[in-house]
């Protein structure tokens, strides 16, 4: 019989929800070899957290996140809180020899990511406990075929990355002061919460790192109504106003490891852009372009101009667990591949992919176009 091993959860909002129906989805659509349980859920409330249990799976629910990391059926620690707890969070399972799946970025600080990075590495020696950062697009199909056209050299020498990540959430400026828009909660603004997600897939897809950038942030809105309530990505109002203390954009060149030239733009102010992750990769050979606003295609050139490619084949990367070809997926589905991804390597022993280490490198790049913003868009080195 398959082997089961247990999951407990801290925090319900947003990632939270897509985070259970991929716990829940697993082990359906991809053959394991280990089945996850969803054996605890933890938050503030002991109502809302019980209700949030019930609706989304979990069979027990928990107000102290320290209580649901000490429970013996608890072997999987997943973190999908705001970024001001994930440290204390993240150490704490660690220590207690539990494995941890964390949502990016991977702390407010660096200061923060070194010392789970670090108590990553004592875990895994000490207790074999596997620790990954939750950058979900990495796991999009045609985001894991690029990779592989880059790695199978079929672009030649990269010369050029551009990568965006375009919303427009928060154009209102009547909307509320949500968490994400206080750094004491989130860190960063545009540049932590989707820049992040465009430095990690940039590097992952062309297996270079950044070495150096230079910035600019900017806040447009600089008070907005204090929060009434808050869920998702919206919230209700009241009267009062506060200061927003996050950046509403990020813009900043950088170069890679092996010398190609990028340039990275983060925003949540493109009027009409809802989810537009993009990425362009030029090469000496050819190039390839991807916009998450139409996730199951991937546009490649070898020299001819560029071909739509439709991302739906079986034996497309993740694809070939789902539906015939032609039945697109969606944003859900990345994080079902993220889990299937982390649930092998827990299971097998590997090192997963993208490690706290990993995390604390893209930590150190959000610090860097940070600084450098600060001083006048100075490059700065990572």
């Amino acid at each position: 019989m398959t082997q089961t091993i247990g999951v407990g959860m801290v925090g319900y909002a947003f990632m939270g929800r897509v985070h259970s129906q991929a716990w829940r989805n697993v082990s359906a659509f991809f053959d394991l070899p280990v089945t996850p349980v969803m054996a605890a859920l933890a938050g503030r409330s002991k109502d809302k957290t019980a209700a949030a249990a019930a609706r989304l799976g979990w069979k027990a629910a928990e107000t102290d996140w320290r209580e649901l990391v000490a429970r013996d059926d608890v072997q999987i620690v997943d973190i999908c809180t705001p970024g001001d707890s994930h440290a204390e969070i993240a150490i704490a399972a660690l220590e207690a020899g539990k494995h941890v799946l964390c949502e990016k970025p991977l702390a407010n600080t660096v200061a923060e990511a070194e010392a789970m990075a670090e108590a990553a590495a004592k875990a895994a020696a000490a207790s074999g406990a596997k620790s990954m950062v939750a950058f979900n697009y990495r796991r999009v199909p045609a985001i894991a075929l690029a990779r592989r056209l880059v790695a199978d050299g079929r672009l030649g020498v990269i010369r050029h990355v551009r990568a965006q990540y375009l919303q427009d959430w928060i154009v209102d400026p009547d909307f509320p002061l949500v968490w994400r828009l206080q750094k004491d909660k989130a860190g960063s603004g545009a540049l932590g919460d989707i820049g992040a997600h465009i430095i990690d897939t940039a590097q992952f897809v062309t297996g270079q790192r950044l070495v150096g950038v230079s910035g600019l942030t900017e806040t447009f809105v600089k008070e907005r109504p204090l929060a009434e309530s808050s869920e998702g990505l919206g919230g209700s109002r009241t009267a009062e106003k506060g200061p927003v203390t996050v950046d509403d954009a990020a813009l900043f060149i950088g170069r890679m490891s092996e010398g190609a030239l990028a340039s990275f733009e983060a925003t949540r102010f493109a009027t009409g852009r809802k989810n537009a992750l993009r990425i362009e990769v030029n090469g000496s050979l050819g190039s390839l372009a991807f916009d998450f606003e139409a996730m199951n295609e991937l546009w490649v050139d070898q020299g001819e101009g560029f071909t739509r490619i439709l991302v739906t084949e079986p034996d497309h990367p993740y694809v070939g667990a789902w539906w015939p070809p032609g039945h697109g997926l969606g944003y859900e589905h990345t994080f079902t591949h993220e889990i299937r991804d982390f649930l092998e390597a827990v299971a097998t022993g590997a090192d997963p992919s993208p490690s706290f280490a990993d995390g604390l490198q893209v930590q150190k790049v959000l610090a860097a176009v940070e600084r450098s913003a600060s001083e006048e868009s100075r490059w700065t080195e990572i």
